[in-house]
C-alpha cells in the first residue's frame, strides 16, 4: 500500500478553487489565506465569513453552481460541498496534475490537511494516514500546550541569526557550532538573545582562532 509524502507547498500566486460555501469550505479558505494563494470559491450559497472575505477582496466568490471551467488551470482543489455527488463530480473533472482533496472521501483525494497549528515561523502538522483524525487532533493539542506563543519570537530570532551565520561566517566548524548552539533551552528562555548571541559568538570565534 502506497502512502501520503509529506511536503510543504509554497501556493503564493497558485489559483486554488473551494467548491463549497459551508462550514467545512470556510475552515479550508481559512487555513489558506496567509498562503498567498489566489483563492476562490465556487457556491451558489456562502456563510457569512465567505461573504465577508469575499467583499473584502481577499477572495473570490463566484455564486454559481460549480461547472469544470471553474477549475481549469486550478493547481489545488478541495471539494467541500455537502453533496458527495458532487464532490465526485469535482474530482472526475479533475486532470491527473491538480491536486484534489473530497472532504468527505479521503481516500478518493490525492492530498489531504493535516492537523496543524502555527507559532509564527514554526509550524507543526500531524496526521495519521486517515486512520483517526481525532487522534492527530488530541496529539496536535497536546504539542500546542509544549510549543506555546514564546516560539514566536525565538523562531524569528533563529531565522535572523541563521542568515547572518551563513552570510558572514566564513570557517565552516564555526559555523556549525554557531548554528547548533543557538538552538537551546537558554536560547529559547533568554530575555536578552541578542547580547548572549553576541557573546557566544565572541566565545566560539576565539576558541576557533586557538584551535588555528
Amino acid at each position: 500500500m502506497s502512502s501520503f509524502y509529506p511536503v510543504m507547498l509554497r501556493l503564493e500566486g497558485k489559483k486554488v478553487v473551494v467548491v463549497g460555501g459551508g462550514k467545512v469550505a470556510e475552515r479550508k479558505v481559512s487555513g489558506l489565506l496567509e498562503s498567498g494563494a489566489h483563492l476562490t470559491v465556487i457556491s451558489p450559497e456562502a456563510t457569512a465569513a465567505i461573504q465577508r472575505l469575499a467583499g473584502e477582496d481577499k477572495i473570490v466568490w463566484q455564486q454559481k453552481l460549480f461547472s469544470v471551467e471553474d477549475i481549469q488551470d486550478a493547481f489545488m482543489i478541495f471539494a467541500a460541498t455537502n453533496d458527495r455527488q458532487l464532490n465526485q463530480l469535482v474530482k472526475d473533472c479533475a486532470d491527473d496534475q491538480q491536486l484534489v482533496t473530497i472532504a468527505d472521501d479521503p481516500n478518493e483525494s490525492n492530498f489531504h490537511l493535516p492537523a496543524l497549528f502555527k507559532r509564527g515561523r514554526l509550524c507543526i502538522a500531524v496526521s495519521t494516514g486517515g486512520a483517526s483524525p481525532t487522534l492527530a487532533r488530541k496529539i496536535r493539542e497536546q504539542l500546542e500546550q509544549q510549543f506555546d506563543e514564546s516560539y514566536v519570537a525565538y523562531m524569528d530570532f533563529l531565522f535572523s541569526k541563521r542568515q547572518w551565520i551563513l552570510e558572514e561566517v566564513k570557517d565552516a566548524s564555526l559555523k556549525k557550532r554557531l548554528l547548533t548552539a543557538i538552538v537551546s533551552l537558554d536560547s529559547l528562555n533568554s530575555e536578552s538573545r541578542e547580547k548572549d548571541f553576541q557573546r557566544l559568538y565572541k566565545e566560539l570565534d576565539s576558541e576557533a582562532g586557538t584551535l588555528d
